[in-house]
């Protein structure tokens, strides 16, 4: 005990740098983790399917190579018309991964369990070197 209080300053200072080092990890915990070369592999492996939550002009200015779209305010209606299959690995992609992030627990409730969100999006897609197309 009397470490503590001789040492007080020390243990503050030695706290709020653990924290800060684990914050990333925390904040990005609900977050798309799956990276484009991951995305990659699935499409490839287990034959996922890519899913475009942007609007159509964003889409028609470029998406993923054979990628579906389906809107975000759209996703009740119109996913399971888009992908039919349930079992199959579902890549969620937006922009920069927030709208698919979000995206993410629409599909989980229509019975899409394998739904995963492909971490900063198109950008990181492009990033990346990946193949895109433009309708």
């Amino acid at each position: 005990m009397k470490f503590i209080v001789d040492n007080w300053m020390l243990l503050l200072i030695t706290l709020s740098s653990g924290g800060m080092l684990a914050w990333p990890l925390l904040r990005g915990a609900g977050t798309g983790s799956l990276t484009a070369q991951g995305a990659v592999q699935l499409i490839n492996r287990e034959r996922a399917v890519v899913v475009d939550v942007r609007e159509p002009e964003e889409f028609a200015a470029g998406h993923v190579t054979n990628s579906k779209n389906v809107p975000l305010n759209l996703m009740e209606e119109k996913l399971t018309s888009a992908v039919k299959n349930k079992t199959v690995p579902l890549l969620l992609i937006c922009g920069t991964g927030a709208r698919a992030n979000r995206a993410v627990a629409t599909a989980k409730k229509l019975g899409y369990e394998q739904a995963q969100a492909i971490a900063g999006g198109l950008k990181a897609w492009k990033d990346a070197n990946l193949p895109i197309e433009k309708a």
